[in-house]
């Protein structure tokens, strides 16, 4: 398989691959996911509701983010970025309402990349993951009744492991009056790779396991086709969708030709 095409930036070459599979026990995949280099924009959402809600939720904010736009600036990108999750979020509402106030509503992590800054955008559980220097770290934490726990020290890693609601998640695109959304942001060097991918991955792939895929040295596709068949081989429990972003020097100007 060879490398997937690299979009030129000006500060970059962005090399973007991406893969998803239903998984072996749903019936069907609620994960949606999205990339468009010349917009600075890579997301993923994970849709929770059942067959006509999970779907619509994430289909939505993807459908949405596709007319971003070329960005002017960065505070232009996040303007953007924000008003079309604003849609998205009042779409997915009204669709509980159409349907009688079930839930509806997807998680999602999304990557804006402004010239050299970064800017990462969660709700839920999906997550981010930015491996620098063979070092793996992840960005985002998990909006989860466990989490809290943990960060409150009420529960240990042990049993945080275990826990029996450790999947209760505690912020979604769509189940608020308001999107709630937390933000980290940071500086793009070359040579960075990102992970971002829904909690079907998670649950399946430790971070050592995350780690050695990201740093092997393949295209960025090949990693993704491997993390999905990986976690399908070890049952899968949920849908499950990867998305890796690597970052190279942009090629040199072609000099002009008098």
């Amino acid at each position: 398989m060879t490398a997937a095409p690299l979009y030129q930036s000006g500060h970059f070459a962005f090399e973007t691959g991406a893969a998803t599979d239903t998984g072996c026990v749903r019936d069907h995949n609620e994960d949606s996911h999205f990339a468009h280099p010349a917009f600075g924009l890579w997301l993923v959402a994970d849709g929770m509701g059942g067959h006509d809600a999970g779907d619509f939720a994430s289909q939505t904010i993807v459908a949405e983010m596709e007319s971003l736009g070329v960005p002017g600036s960065a505070s232009d990108l996040q303007a953007r970025f924000h008003e079309r999750l604003d849609r998205a979020h009042r779409r997915i509402l009204a669709h509980s309402q159409s349907l009688g106030g079930v839930t509806v509503g997807a998680t999602m992590v999304a990557l804006v990349i402004f010239e050299e800054g970064y800017v990462c955008h969660w709700s839920g559980d999906s997550r981010i993951y930015l491996l620098r220097d063979r070092m793996l770290r992840q960005l985002t934490h998990d909006h989860t009744e466990v989490y809290e726990l943990l960060r409150r020290g009420m529960i240990t890693a042990a049993q945080a492991a275990v826990w029996p609601r450790r999947n209760v998640i505690t912020r979604a695109i769509g189940v608020s009056p308001h999107p709630e959304c937390d933000m980290v942001h940071g500086n793009v060097m070359v040579g960075d790779m990102f992970l971002l991918c829904s909690d079907g991955l998670t649950e399946h792939n430790t971070d050592q396991d995350l780690a050695a895929f990201l740093a092997s040295g393949e295209p960025v596709q090949v990693i993704c086709d491997r993390l999905i068949a990986q976690t399908v081989a070890r049952g899968a429990k949920d849908n499950v969708t990867a998305m890796v972003l690597r970052c190279h020097e942009p090629a040199p100007p072609v000099p002009d030709e008098d």
